[in-house]
């Protein structure tokens, strides 16, 4: 009886104090930010691979010595104080005190040289800084030093560059791991820590914020100043079908977009509930094989580049006007800081009799230029179907192979002739961290002998972006990419078939979105 009694008792207070009578007491769900991803995540290392999304999920759990700041110029970021000698052959950096890893280990020394001797294994500029003698060694838990053979100038810009491989801090014991297969483990000294309990892959990513980060005090600049987040928890979320993101962003079920399709671009600007703005510059690119006739000859090369309309290829992408440029003049990103108009002229207005003429010297016979074209990227489709219309109008017989993008990614690594699997010519964007120098050019920095599908090579390009390389002040340095721009215009390693601005969607009420910067989605910047 007396049991019955304390159970009733006990339902009586549930149902009183939780229901009927007095709300429970319920926990305050953590702030938190949604937003839809451009892409799955799939791969954590950020120092394996080059896509997007492996490289953001880098900037939520990592930091790095230097940042760009938004007018592109290095800033100190973990770095507390560096010197420079005057022949530029010794330096010195000092870490912030008090940096730790989430597991509250401190960050040292140690494990900064050991990031960043496996970051100049993959990355272009890390490779340059490399060869120039880069000799790392530690003074100090906080202090370590940098000796080089000879003069490099983009110590810091290689230490801030921001996307392609950017030189994240690791754990030294996680640095060290062989490069020949991701890591899995992930622990960083950044904003947030990576929820793996709550990871689906192919539907979400979560992120929560780190207790052991310490932000430095500038505010948000580009990538520099604080990254202390208004957010205690992210949510990516991967949703493939553009209707149901753009749906569940109307709805505010999510609050960010973090790429708007060209096609609801002009739909989400008249949504009073939604703002539509410009993720960051990109470049189309039409990428030739350089291995098989006829883009093997330099002149067949050209006779493409002469016949390219960019205004028409960038408009077939579905992009509005005030989103694309008519001409960019540089391979370089029109606006960026490289920005350079060197060589150019003769390649500013298309004209198809010259790029005929051209052709004809380049003593092609009508053979099948095949050209790879992707049925599931629209943009990438259209700029496909821009490629075979220019290729025709030419003269070239062009043959048209569709497949999935992925299936793309396969075929384009292979040396075989086209008639026996390979391929003559396909496209793809790269947004303007990736485009913008000749080392961080994906198409213009190989030198001779690269692995890079198209297998560009032209030694006085190789030449020239060396010297560019060694270039100690500004004035030599524009003498050089001016010369090396010209050069590129001649030899063709690849055609810029136009820039134009990526767009993200947000809601109303998200706050700082004027802070997200050159497609990197900068979540600390961001409120509601």
């Amino acid at each position: 009886m007396k049991r019955r009694t304390l159970a009733a008792l006990a339902a009586f207070g549930a149902l009183t104090l939780g229901g009927i009578g007095f709300p429970a007491q319920a926990q305050t769900p953590p702030k938190t930010l949604r937003m839809v991803a451009h892409a799955d995540l799939k791969i954590l290392d950020p120092t394996f691979t080059t896509a997007y999304i492996s490289r953001n999920f880098g900037y939520m759990v990592y930091d790095t010595l230097f940042s760009q700041d938004a007018s592109g110029k290095p800033q100190p970021q973990m770095v507390e104080k560096f010197t420079q000698s005057p022949d530029g052959k010794q330096w010195s950096f000092t870490l912030r005190p008090g940096l730790k890893f989430s597991d509250g280990t401190p960050v040292t020394s140690a494990d900064a040289i050991a990031s960043l001797l496996r970051w100049t294994g993959r990355d272009s500029l890390g490779r340059a800084l490399a060869a120039n003698g880069a000799d790392w060694k530690a003074v100090d838990a906080r202090t370590f030093t940098l000796t080089l053979a000879q003069p490099f100038g983009m110590v810091l810009e290689a230490l801030a560059k921001p996307s392609g491989y950017p030189a994240f801090i690791l754990p030294e014991r996680l640095a060290k791991l062989p490069t020949t297969a991701p890591m899995t483990e992930v622990l960083g000294s950044g904003p947030y820590v990576f929820k793996r309990d709550e990871w689906v892959p192919g539907n979400k990513a979560v992120f929560v914020r780190n207790a052991q980060y310490v932000p430095r005090t500038e505010p948000v600049n580009g990538l520099s100043g604080s990254k202390k987040s208004n957010f205690e928890r992210v949510e990516w979320l991967y949703l493939p079908d553009a209707n149901s993101a753009v749906a569940a962003l109307q709805r505010g079920e999510v609050d960010l977009l973090e790429q708007l399709p060209p096609d609801y671009i002009a739909p989400l600007r008249a949504d009073s509930n939604v703002k539509v703005g410009s993720s960051g510059a990109y470049e189309a690119f039409l990428v030739l094989n350089h291995l098989h006739a006829p883009f093997d000859n330099i002149k067949a090369r050209q006779a493409f580049q002469m016949a390219v309309n960019q205004e028409r290829f960038v408009a077939a992408m579905g992009y509005p006007a005030d989103m694309r440029k008519s001409y960019c003049h540089t391979f370089f990103i029109c606006g960026s800081p490289n920005d350079t108009g060197a060589g150019s002229q003769p390649w500013a207005k298309a004209d198809v009799a010259k790029a005929k003429a051209l052709l004809a010297e380049s003593g092609y016979k009508g053979e099948k230029v095949v050209l790879l074209v992707p049925t599931d990227i629209t943009y990438l489709n259209a700029l496909a179907l821009m490629a075979a219309q220019t290729l025709k109008s030419i003269g070239v017989n062009v043959d048209m192979q569709s497949m999935d993008w992925a299936s793309i990614g396969a075929r384009r690594a292979k040396r075989d002739a086209p008639a026996a699997g390979g391929w003559n010519v396909y496209v793809t964007v790269a947004g303007e961290f990736d485009a913008n120098s000749p080392i961080t050019n994906a198409y213009l920095s190989p030198a001779c002998g690269n692995s890079l599908p198209g297998w560009p090579c032209d030694k006085e390009l190789d030449a020239l972006r060396a010297a560019w390389l060694q270039s100690s002040d500004a004035a030599t340095r524009k003498q050089r990419l001016d010369a090396f721009q010209t050069r590129a215009f001649e030899a063709v390693p690849y055609i810029n078939a136009g820039q134009y601005s990526a767009a993200f969607a947000a809601r109303s009420s998200l706050k700082g979105v004027d802070k997200l910067w050159g497609g990197m989605p900068v979540v600390w910047a961001l409120d509601k």
